[in-house]
């Protein structure tokens, strides 16, 4: 497949990582058809802050979205919403829509993204019990939100966490189960979950760490959550946010290659050279630390796919950024940079007790990631250093009488 033979995309799911690609091909100068297929009744937007400002009311939907409505026209983009895409026939290039409507294409983008894990409870389908993935999640949830409501939320990672701070902050009563012995435990260092953990406490979450749901209670709608320890929590409302699954229904009913998301080389490519995967489906190389594979979630790796695979489309090159993430919590910001999986020592720069520093991960010596809470010179610099394959020495990174910036610039 050449680019001059590339004349109908198809786009399917439409969140940032789909919307993002249709985008940056009409940017980029492609003349074609584009269609993009999204199965939610609203034009793409974004998902982060559902968690955050939405939830707490601070933000309305229009607000979220990332072009408004009218902009597909306006680009000739052809969006279809809310549709679902239940058939791939690789061999004549169609889609095949609900009701029956086939699509032919010349490239097709797979952006179907995840889905949340349900809880595998009885009484996990009583009234009150939610995941949380979509505005419509949200909007299910946020009613609830009233001061003095008891809120259980089961999972202590990022969602988990950031639904916890907007619960308390709107004056709920706080629990949180976490099987693991700390929260955060698969995304940071113990020092860093100690830190969030201690910040919670403060403001008055309630831990139940190392923790089983057993049964959520009820008989029309929730009324608690009974662990396997014996003990039961009263509960109004639960929110389940223990991860989510790839959405790879659809390659693999087409035969796609798949293993933890859809396999794709450095192109985005999946193991059919005219199906791209991009976002949080997708399992791709990471070019800084050696090209191991791996499936991200989050905003940047659905914007680094959409420019991958415009640009291998439009027969150009897009330099690859070192991943990235955040998350807000109170007045907290927590931004990362890097992939800290495999460290083997961490440096501090900056003191927990202020509520004020970042944590260097090294592997080898290397520097690979950083958590910066409240220190955007530190994200900024440490961002630079993985980008570029630099590093500094821990006791130099480390010492606060130098400004970031200036030890970025000495770096090797």
């Amino acid at each position: 497949m050449t680019t001059s033979e590339i004349n109908r995309i198809i786009i399917i799911g439409a969140g940032q990582a789909g919307a993002e690609t249709a985008q940056r091909l009409r940017q980029g100068g492609f003349k074609g058809d584009i269609t993009l297929i999204g199965e939610e009744p609203c034009a793409p937007y974004q998902r982060p802050p559902l968690s955050k400002k939405y939830l707490l009311g601070e933000l309305p939907l229009e607000r979220l979205l990332l072009r408004p409505a009218s902009h597909y026209a306006e680009e000739h983009i052809v969006f279809q919403s809310p549709v679902k895409a239940v058939w791939i026939d690789r061999a004549n290039k169609r889609v095949r829509i609900e009701g029956g409507r086939e699509l032919p294409y010349d490239a097709l983008v797979l952006a179907t993204g995840a889905r949340p894990r349900k809880l595998s409870l009885v009484g996990a389908d009583l009234e009150g019990v939610h995941t949380f993935r979509t505005a419509a999640d949200a909007d299910a949830i946020r009613p609830r939100f009233v001061p003095g409501a008891k809120l259980i939320v089961i999972g202590a990672g990022y969602i988990g966490l950031e639904v916890a701070a907007v619960g308390r902050q709107l004056g709920l009563d706080v629990t949180v189960v976490e099987t693991a012995v700390r929260p955060l435990a698969r995304v940071t260092s113990p020092e860093v979950a100690g830190f969030f953990l201690d910040e919670h406490t403060r403001q008055g979450v309630r831990f139940v760490l190392g923790g089983q749901p057993a049964v959520i209670k009820g008989t029309d709608r929730v009324t608690g959550v009974a662990l396997i320890d014996g003990g039961e929590l009263p509960a109004d409302l639960v929110i389940a946010g223990i991860g989510v699954n790839p959405d790879t229904a659809l390659a693999e009913q087409c035969g796609l290659k798949v293993e933890n998301g859809i396999l794709t080389d450095a192109e985005c490519r999946t193991s059919d050279p005219n199906i791209f995967a991009i976002g949080d489906v997708a399992s791709r190389p990471m070019l800084h630390y050696g090209n191991r594979i791996a499936r991200l979630e989050s905003v940047h790796n659905a914007v680094e796919g959409a420019k991958i695979v415009a640009a291998t489309i439009l027969g150009q090159k897009q330099a690859v950024e070192a991943p990235w993430f955040w998350s807000d919590q109170y007045d907290l910001k927590l931004q990362i940079a890097g992939l800290f999986q495999g460290y083997d020592h961490v440096a501090f720069r900056g003191v927990m007790a202020d509520r004020s520093f970042a944590a260097f991960y090294y592997k080898d010596g290397k520097l690979i990631a950083v958590d910066a809470v409240n220190r955007p010179a530190e994200y900024l610099g440490a961002k630079m250093l993985i980008q570029t394959g630099r590093s500094l020495p821990p006791e130099v990174i480390t010492d606060e009488s130098r400004p970031m910036k200036e030890l970025v610039a000495s770096a090797r």
